[in-house]
């Protein structure tokens, strides 16, 4: 059994790993609160983003008259041989199992489609690593002046892009540059489908990881879920007790109400029967709006998988600290056992003593 002094000395660096824990904790819930304010301010946005859309695809002909297909590239259906899987999982740890979650939820997608040709483009610096580990980085041949790159598959599945850092400064003009990377890709029919891997934030204990279709478009406004988790009741009471102990609010709130009150009237922009004049044509706008649609899908999911990321972070961080706690008592009650067997053995030779005389 370990002396005074080594108790002692656990018990000090346990208390110090506390300390620790605890301020990261502290850190992790102010991150959250702003990470929550800008995805709750983006929604409106998308909202009514997706509601122009929606009333300027009910003043135009979306279909070809001659072939019956679609004039859009985006909203083009086609059999899925080739697919993009966009990874959006977090660039540090200390999350406890948000990472893993997402990981595991993509490589479900991808072992139900291993019929399929599918790139892999990680968003964080966790899902990269481990990409990186498990399947080649593709390769392209360079083509002639002014013409795209040719693609040179040698795996069924490969890991296409790199985009570490890009959660960390999070900002759109970075977002757009890879929804336009795919956007192109798409409408040059290099993929058939993109879908997207991220844990869905609505408050800290209403979460899930879904996979999400964002392309083609099949219903403007309405999300293609392919595949979805939900926290577990345990998950939903650790995170409502660690956000308790940092002072944020586990419901939506009254900001959620004011979005929903914001998006019903969207709604009714998107559906309303007046007679708008547009200073282009309704074809030409709706040709511009649609690719930062799915700018804003993307933009939107880093945003919420931002703030998914805090969250978790902020009750994984409670939780050893709890343990460490808890740690503590156990070993501060152990150094009180030992050291009273200590006094008990010198009182018991110190009488012995006495009496042999």
């Amino acid at each position: 059994m370990a002396n005074v002094l080594d108790l002692r000395r656990r018990i000090r660096s346990v208390k110090n790993t506390r300390q620790i824990t605890k301020a990261m904790k502290m850190v992790a819930a102010a991150k959250l609160r702003r990470a929550q304010e800008r995805a709750m301010s983006s929604r409106p946005y998308s909202a009514m983003l997706a509601s122009v859309l929606e009333s300027l695809k009910r003043r135009i002909d979306t279909y070809d008259p001659e072939t019956g297909d679609t004039w859009h590239a985006l909203l083009r259906t086609r059999e899925e041989k080739r697919v993009l899987v966009v990874v959006i999982s977090g660039e540090k740890g200390f999350a406890g199992a948000f990472n893993n979650n997402i990981l595991k939820a993509a490589s479900q997608f991808i072992a139900a489609n291993q019929d399929k040709q599918i790139d892999i483009e990680p968003i964080g610096r966790k899902a990269r690593d481990t990409y990186r580990r498990r399947y080649p980085a593709a390769s392209f041949k360079n083509g002639a002046e002014g013409e795209r790159a040719e693609r040179q598959r040698g795996t069924g599945i490969e890991l296409i892009g790199d985009h570490t850092g890009l959660l960390e400064k999070l900002n759109f003009d970075a977002v757009r540059e890879v929804g336009e990377d795919i956007v192109e890709r798409y409408a040059h029919e290099e993929i058939d489908a993109v879908y997207v891997v991220y844990n869905e934030f609505k408050s800290v204990i209403a979460q899930r990881v879904v996979v999400e279709k964002i392309l083609p478009i099949v219903e403007i406004g309405k999300p293609q879920i392919a595949q979805a988790e939900e926290m577990s009741t345990e998950e939903r009471a650790r995170a409502g007790e660690a956000a308790l102990t940092a002072g944020i609010s586990a419901q939506k709130g009254e900001a959620a109400a004011d979005l929903k009150e914001f998006e019903d009237e969207a709604k009714k922009f998107g559906t309303a029967d007046v007679d708008y004049i547009y200073e282009q044509s309704p074809r030409e706008i709706f040709n511009a709006i649609l690719p930062r649609y799915i700018t804003s899908q993307l933009y939107h999911a880093m945003l919420e998988s931002v703030a998914a990321e805090h969250a978790a972070r902020m009750t994984a961080m409670d939780a050893a600290t709890n343990n460490a706690s808890e740690m503590i008592d156990s070993l501060t009650l152990v150094m009180n056992r030992v050291r009273q067997a200590a006094i008990t053995k010198e009182i018991i030779e110190i009488v012995s003593g006495a009496a042999a005389l």
